[in-house]
């Protein structure tokens, strides 16, 4: 009853954290859907107008609509001190180099540069690729931009020359592809205006983060609320200073480096992405007739994974891990159904070398991948917790339709005989059958043994029946 009563109130305080994060997302989207319905609006009604010749006009080009992006505003300040400086010369190279500094550090981080008006400039995050952490990876690249502006010039605790006022803003943008590779999008609606106002009322070589900005990376910086604006119909929102990382995601011996736990964090926000990319590719790819090595069981074990291995103890990084191999262990049926395992060990490596995931956590991934291979002879504990997972359905109450799904997909391809010999060998399979974490033993072992039963009746009247 102990690890019952423990597996229920890790499941209880999961399913809460989750419910939590669900309604703190939804409000927070929806504070911003009146804007985003306003600049639909305005965009409609200026597509009406035109201010060309009719035989001038030029196909609009079409809007593309990030739900999620962050826009970052640096102004360079300084040049009120530069009249009659005696190293002017200099100081306007240094200028320069942290200008290109800049753009290298957006490049690093996947950022696009929107726009440049004097020694202004707007970069944008998730508009190269969207994804779901940009507002972490802009303000990364923010802290970057502002320690090149003190280090460039030799500078120490911000006495750097040149200065940088840095604001960050969050939310839905709508931008039109301009065929300029340099700067591929003009902007249009509020995000870029609020954005410049944030990085205005920035002091120098610091960060100013919007509301929407701040309740998406409250988890990993430091921010304390430092005033409020007033936005266009919608009163007044709070501003927030971003003053570093959080204590328990920073390297002690590196202050202002983050360390593994904040890595691990990041990592399971960028599995949502991954997770959107795979399941797209084997909906689009996988084979007809798939009715049990589909989308539902990929979902199925990644769920279950995640579950059993809180109960089991499992700490974040390895529930990472489990999950990850859960998300691709049957992609490799986009290849060949046969050796699965192994190409979908080929398909993880690669993903996850793109998302930039190390070597030695892409290699675990894979052979907890290669350990789903029938017959599973898990050895260690997050094998036993894939494998358990993967087999869930043989404790579950809907073993019967499920196991007929596994049948008709075995049929089709000319692997199994009859419906009878199929019963036989899921009876002779289940007998031999065994959990391997205490949790699934506790869940699933009774069930399993109520359709060890019904596999028998079912038997028994069919060979009474011939």
């Amino acid at each position: 009853m102990d690890n019952i009563e423990l597996y229920i109130s890790r499941i209880s305080k999961l399913a809460n954290r989750n419910k939590e994060l669900n309604r703190e997302m939804n409000e927070i989207v929806g504070r911003y859907n009146f804007i985003q319905k306003q600049n639909d609006k305005y965009l409609s009604l200026l597509s009406n107008f035109s201010f060309e010749d009719e035989e001038k006009k030029t196909p609009r080009k079409k809007i593309h609509r990030f739900k999620r992006a962050s826009l970052l505003y640096a102004s360079i300040e300084g040049f009120d001190k530069l009249s009659g400086h005696p190293n002017a010369e200099h100081l306007m190279d240094k200028l320069d180099e942290l200008q290109l500094t800049m753009d290298t550090i957006a490049k690093r981080y996947n950022i696009l540069k929107i726009k440049t008006v004097g020694d202004i400039f707007i970069y944008g995050g998730g508009m190269l690729e969207e994804n779901r952490t940009n507002p972490i990876d802009v303000i990364l690249a923010a802290f970057e931009m502002r320690q090149a502006a003190v280090e460039i010039n030799g500078g120490e605790n911000n006495t750097a020359f040149w200065g940088l006022n840095i604001g960050i803003h969050t939310g839905p943008v709508l931008a039109e592809p301009t065929g300029r590779k340099s700067t591929p999008y003009r902007l249009a609606g509020d995000a870029v205006n609020f954005t410049s106002r944030l990085g205005k009322a920035s002091s120098p070589n610091m960060v100013n983060i919007s509301a929407m900005t701040y309740e998406l990376v409250k988890e990993f910086f430091t921010c304390e609320l430092s005033g409020d604006m007033p936005v266009k119909y919608k009163g007044l929102m709070d501003l927030y200073h971003v003053a570093g990382l959080l204590p328990q995601l920073e390297d002690p011996e590196h202050k202002g480096r983050k360390n593994k736990d904040f890595d691990v964090k990041y990592s399971l926000i960028q599995f949502l992405d991954i997770q959107e990319e795979v399941l797209d590719m084997m909906e689009q790819n996988l084979p007809e007739k798939l009715y049990y090595h589909n989308i539902k069981h990929t979902i199925d074990v990644v769920t279950e994974v995640e579950l059993i291995g809180w109960a089991e103890g499992l700490n974040e990084e390895e529930i990472l891990i489990v999950k990850l191999a859960a998300l691709f262990h049957d992609s490799g049926h986009v290849i060949s159904y046969d050796d699965h395992e192994f190409h979908s060990t080929v398909i993880a490596k690669k993903m996850l070398s793109k998302y930039n995931f190390p070597d030695d956590m892409m290699d675990t991934v894979c052979g907890l991948i290669m350990a789903t291979k029938f017959p599973p002879e898990p050895q260690n504990i997050l094998q036993k917790v894939i494998c358990d997972s993967d087999l869930d359905y043989l404790g579950r109450t809907d073993f019967i339709p499920v196991s007929n799904m596994l049948y008709e997909e075995l049929k089709v391809r000319n692997m199994i005989g009859s419906f009878n010999e199929w019963n036989q060998k899921q009876l002779t399979f289940i007998r031999k059958h065994q959990y391997y974490t205490d949790t699934a033993q506790n869940l699933r072992e009774v069930n399993k043994n109520k359709q060890i039963e019904r596999l028998e009746r079912m038997l028994s009247i069919e060979s009474n029946a011939g």
